[in-house]
């Protein structure tokens, strides 16, 4: 392959057709991974994407492949995640650009730190007309062990809202006020969370987390007089999980009444789910089965490059099991028999669109 490095850091690596003038295939996932993470998280679709030409042994196609290694994904620096598939997007802005790191380093500084130059990212976009982006990733859940089957075909991308939600009470002595003239803001918050769970258990697929609580004070002999909850709805259809934070922040100005409370709802995040490439599924899932395995299709609860390629050309994942349903940690692994099963799948994809 020629490899080559882009103006946003992605690593680039294109295996040629027979057909200098001929379209290209996009295959990849990402470099970058999260603190205390483990092997495979996005680093298994590259070296798989490798593996795959690897195995074509020299024999050259109707189409290009190009393998990407995109250099960030996660947004652990910056809070912005999907630089590196922004930039190939060519959705990669100035505003996001100005974004600083906690030590005020922006996101193009931090580029030309490492040699290139931001002025040219327009360079790292790819090319029109391609036939499409395939990627290869670890499922990062337990749905596949459970069902024992070594890949699932993704069908969507789960759309997902982040907010915080803040209880405001009044802060008093803990030792010297009765129960029933308290206006505690964290059992308030408490109560909330509650309903956090019931309300998404009641929807099927749909998940919601209150990852982080702050609690002001934050002494132990006193009432809490603020309860800052952060809030994560996920869902593959937008209309079910709008509907459902609505419902969550009504919740919560309902329980702040009820306790003498004042509540407060931010939205930071409403990304919207990205449905994979109709085409493209179909193939997968009778490559799946050409290759001997059942053929499951699934929802993505987690981000992935895909849904930023998917702007800009036909998308795709294929994912494989996570033994443990475990990711984001070192116990993070896979299993060789699936890695076999996922290997054979591409082979089979490529010979597909190489028959088409």
């Amino acid at each position: 392959m020629t490899v080559d490095i882009d103006a946003a850091g992605n690593l680039r690596g294109c295996y040629p057709s027979r057909s200098p003038a001929a379209r290209r295939l996009y295959l990849g996932s990402h470099l970058d991974t999260v603190p205390q993470a483990g092997a495979f998280d996005g680093v298994l679709g590259v070296i798989l994407a490798i593996t795959l030409v690897e195995l074509l042994s020299g024999r050259l196609l109707k189409f290009h492949v190009e393998i990407v290694g995109f250099s960030e994904e996660e947004g652990v620096r910056f809070g912005v995640p999907f630089i590196g598939s922004r930039a190939f997007a060519g959705t990669l802005d100035a505003p996001l650009l100005s974004r600083r790191d906690a030590s005020g380093i922006s996101i193009s500084d931090a580029i030309r730190t490492f040699g290139l130059d931001p002025s040219q990212l327009a360079t790292a976009t790819a090319g029109a007309g391609a036939l499409g982006y395939l990627e290869f990733h670890i499922e990062q859940g337990p749905v596949l062990e459970s069902l024992n089957i070594p890949l699932a075909v993704v069908e969507a991308i789960s759309g997902q809202s982040r907010l915080t939600v803040t209880f405001e009470g009044h802060a008093n002595h803990a030792g010297t006020t009765p129960m029933h003239f308290r206006h505690d803001a964290l059992a308030g918050g408490a109560e909330w969370v509650s309903a956090v769970e019931t309300e998404a258990r009641s929807i099927t697929g749909m998940v919601a987390t209150v990852g982080q609580i702050n609690v002001e004070p934050g002494a132990t002999n006193v009432i809490p007089s603020h309860a800052r909850a952060s809030l994560d709805v996920r869902h593959a259809d937008d209309q079910v999980r709008t509907e459902a934070v609505a419902r969550l922040v009504e919740k919560a100005a309902a329980i702040a009444s009820r306790r003498g409370l004042t509540v407060a709802c931010a939205h930071h995040l409403n990304q919207p789910a990205v449905a994979m490439d109709a085409s493209f599924i179909g193939a997968l899932e009778r490559m799946v089965a050409c290759s001997g395995y059942p053929v499951h299709r699934m929802v993505s609860g987690a981000g992935h490059d895909a849904m930023i390629v998917a702007q800009r050309m036909p998308a795709a994942m294929l994912f494989l099991r996570s033994p443990g349903g475990i990711s984001h940690h070192p116990d993070e692994t896979v299993l060789a028999e699936d890695v076999a099963a996922a290997l054979a799948t591409g082979l089979r994809f490529l010979d597909n669109l190489e028959d088409a």
